[in-house]
Parts: C-alpha cells; sequence; structure tokens
C-alpha cells in the first residue's frame, strides 16, 4: 500500500516542479507597438484595409456613448470614406502608450493619448485645419500567434484652427 501512495506522491510532486511555460512579455510588447505604430502609417498611408485586418472578427467599439458591433464591410467603409476626405498632419502620441499583459499573456491592453491634426475642404472650399486630442484604450486578444484588436474604448477633444 506504500508504494503505490508513494509513487502518487512522487509523480505528482515531479508534475508540481514542472517549469510552465513563460510568455516573453518584452517581446510581446515590441509586437503590440509595432502594431500601434503600424496604425499610424495606415492612416497617412490612407490603408483603410491593413487598418481594418488589425481588428478581430467580434470587435467592439464604445464610443460618444454607444458601444457597437460593426460589421467589418461598415467599418472598413467609414475609414476609408474618412482617409479619403482628410490629410493628415499629426497622428502622435503624447505620451508613450501604457501597455498591461494577462497573467498568462492572452491579453494585452493599451492606453494611448494621441494628437491628430487633420486638413480637409470645408463647405465653402476654404482648408480647414482639424486638432483632436484622443485618449483611447484598445483591448489586444492572442489568435493563433498574432495579437488583434478586440475592443476600443475612445474619448476625444476637439477643437477646429
Amino acid at each position: 500500500m506504500r508504494t503505490p501512495i508513494t509513487s502518487l506522491f512522487f509523480l505528482l510532486l515531479l508534475t508540481a516542479c514542472q517549469e510552465t511555460p513563460t510568455t516573453d512579455l518584452d517581446a510581446e510588447r515590441d509586437q503590440i507597438l509595432r502594431l500601434h505604430e503600424w496604425q499610424r502609417d495606415y492612416h497617412f498611408n490612407k490603408d483603410s484595409i491593413a487598418f481594418v485586418d488589425q481588428l478581430s472578427t467580434d470587435f467592439v467599439s464604445v464610443n460618444r456613448g454607444a458601444i457597437t458591433r460593426p460589421a467589418r464591410a461598415a467599418t472598413l467603409a467609414r475609414y476609408h470614406q474618412y482617409f479619403s476626405a482628410v490629410e493628415f498632419v499629426r497622428w502622435d502620441d503624447l505620451a508613450e502608450p501604457i501597455i498591461r499583459f494577462s497573467d498568462d499573456g492572452s491579453l494585452a491592453y493599451t492606453i494611448v493619448d494621441k494628437l491628430v491634426i487633420v486638413r480637409y475642404a470645408g463647405e465653402d472650399g476654404q482648408v480647414v485645419t482639424d486638432t483632436t486630442h484622443f485618449a483611447w484604450t484598445a483591448i489586444y486578444r492572442k489568435h493563433g500567434g498574432d495579437w488583434a484588436i478586440e475592443c476600443v474604448t475612445s474619448t476625444e477633444e476637439s477643437g477646429t484652427e
């Protein structure tokens, strides 16, 4: 009777001592920062497709008091129209994004403080320069080794120069 119990004890002890795989959070942080930098490129290059490709299929938006789950086609149309209508002057972080990870490394979030300045043709044909100070939280989930944006909660302060 002692042998099976002793064997079971040692088996449990060996299992408990095994090293659990760890996530290289520095590498994951670099990936999230790279995605964040690509978003800037997508704005200046007016690449609505690449921008929307960063969003998960279950994407949720929290903006202007509304929670929505926009369809990919609707999001793509919205960003295509937006990118086509403006010229980006600035899309710059005012502070380095804050990035945090879940304990298992499968979720991450960024807190972003961003100044966006765009120019566009006003109704009278004059060029309008618009400055908006954004603050947002983006939640990322790892899907098959790649990060995708699950949710964005955004606030803004606007002002036209």
